[in-house]
């Protein structure tokens, strides 16, 4: 019998140590080591193999000069869900190791439930090991497509006898919900421990890779927002997506943290719904407002996550401080880059701003790094300060230097293009965008600024 030592692992990223130790000095993360069994000389073959039959023959490879190799596209597999092939990069990858995380509750299980019920035409298992198959068949009755769907399930935590029904079940598409709650016989640690995520990623990337199944991991984050497990379970893995949202309201943000077959950019906006998650193609009018009264301190911002243009409402409340420190408070928006533009507007354009509050908020709960908000960030101070409301017609697309001048945006087009669509009369610009830039193209009035003076003489005369 092999025999069996203890080591200590650090929780975080998976360092291990012959003692334990306060700090880890991988991570510099304190009190994160745990003592987990460690098997040594033992005869168990670490493969996905070893409990079941060869699914494929296992390629051999061999090293080829770069010039002779010989390059063909990705044949992606399309869901009927649009916003998560738009997140994937245009589909499904064969042989691709996904992860996905996201907070309980927020809808990880029923996201890729949908998406296993929705490919009728494949044959897809959905592996859980938190719950029952009646609890899938109650969730999968709720979305009403499970009449059509060529979806197996199975509720089983060993990843042998997942194999072995893999082997029966020949899936085109493999759904793990979640990573945390499986083991594997190779460790000798609790299900969930850094050892056993590590081991059955590997398990389950081996056989993506050698099968080209591609295969879904659901995962846990911890406290701090971070999947849980160790660091490099993200570098195992092709693409990570992080589901965001707030459990109290409807909307969702499927969002690409890494992605080898695409832009890790991209974003897909669902409505959590009775029925499942719905699709929300056209985000920006979710995000924009419908008032009966214009109102002082509201800006609409011309932005891009990824390759998609969005518009968003930039809502800002200035008001004289009631303490001896003026307040500055953002949300969804950098503090650091709030502080920096009222230094501009106090420095440059004589803005008394340092004894009164101010208060930024991005409408619809985002968080937006685009530095091309700037424009309309100021704007809706100035707006709040002055109380003058701005005209609901008009959009902001622009970076603010610390001089006070306004820096060109890339993919200007995008934005003047999606304001066109959804009937914005006028988008203010930056001078140094026009370069190259058609106005005839649009039905919308483009008024370049070179400073923010010009903008604050055009907007407040």
């Amino acid at each position: 019998m092999a025999k069996s030592k203890s080591s200590f692992l650090c929780q975080q990223c998976g360092y291990a140590s012959a003692k334990w130790l306060g700090q880890c000095p991988s991570c510099k993360n304190w009190n994160t080591f745990v003592e987990e069994l460690v098997e040594q000389g033992s005869s168990k073959v670490p493969d996905w193999r070893s409990s079941t039959t060869q699914i494929s023959g296992k390629k051999t490879s061999k090293a080829a000069i770069i010039h002779e190799i010989v390059y063909q596209d990705e044949q992606r597999m399309a869901t009927p869900d649009k916003e998560f092939n738009r997140v994937l990069g245009g589909g499904i990858v064969p042989g691709s190791l996904v992860l996905i995380g996201g907070e309980p509750g927020i809808g990880k299980s029923t996201l890729m439930l949908q998406v296993a019920l929705g490919l009728s035409q494949v044959k897809t298992l959905y592996i859980s090991g938190e719950e029952s198959e009646q609890q899938i068949k109650m969730r999968a009755e709720r979305l009403s497509q499970h009449a059509k769907a060529n979806c197996y399930i199975l509720t089983e935590t060993s990843t042998q006898q997942i194999f072995k029904q893999i082997e029966v079940v020949q899936p085109d598409i493999v759904v793990i919900d979640s990573i945390q709650t499986l083991h594997s016989s190779q460790i000798e640690s609790a299900p969930g421990s850094v050892s056993q995520v590590r081991e059955c990623t590997a398990e389950l990337l081996r056989f993506a890779k050698e099968t080209s199944t591609p295969v879904f991991i659901v995962g846990h984050i911890t406290k701090d927002g971070s999947i849980a497990g160790p660091k490099v379970l993200e570098h195992m893995v092709d693409t990570v997506l992080q589901f965001e949202g707030d459990r109290h309201h409807v909307y969702r943000i499927l969002r690409a943290v890494k992605n080898r077959f695409g832009s890790s950019s991209e974003l897909g906006i669902y409505e959590m719904q009775g029925q499942g998650l719905r699709e929300v193609s056209n985000p920006s009018e979710i995000m924009l407002s419908q008032r009966e009264e214009p109102v002082s301190g509201v800006a609409i911002a011309a932005m891009l996550e990824g390759a998609r243009p969005r518009l968003i409402e930039v809502q800002a409340l200035v008001s004289t401080t009631a303490f001896g420190n003026a307040q500055r408070t953002s949300t969804g928006f950098d503090s650091k880059r709030l502080n920096m533009l009222l230094a501009v507007l106090e420095k440059r354009f004589g803005f008394r701003l340092s004894a009164q509050d101010v208060f930024i908020n991005i409408a619809g709960g985002l968080r937006v790094e685009d530095p091309a908000i700037d424009l309309a960030v100021v704007a809706a101070i100035i707006s709040s300060q002055q109380d003058m409301p701005l005209p609901g017609h008009l959009a902001f697309a622009g970076e603010i230097g610390l001089s006070g001048e306004i820096r060109a945006v890339n993919r200007i087009e995008q934005r003047i293009a999606e304001a066109e669509k959804l009937g914005f009369e006028g988008i203010f610009i930056s001078k140094y965008n026009t370069k190259g830039l058609d106005p005839k193209k649009f039905n919308i009035a483009i008024r370049p600024m070179a400073t923010l003076e010009n903008l604050f003489n055009a907007l407040f005369g």
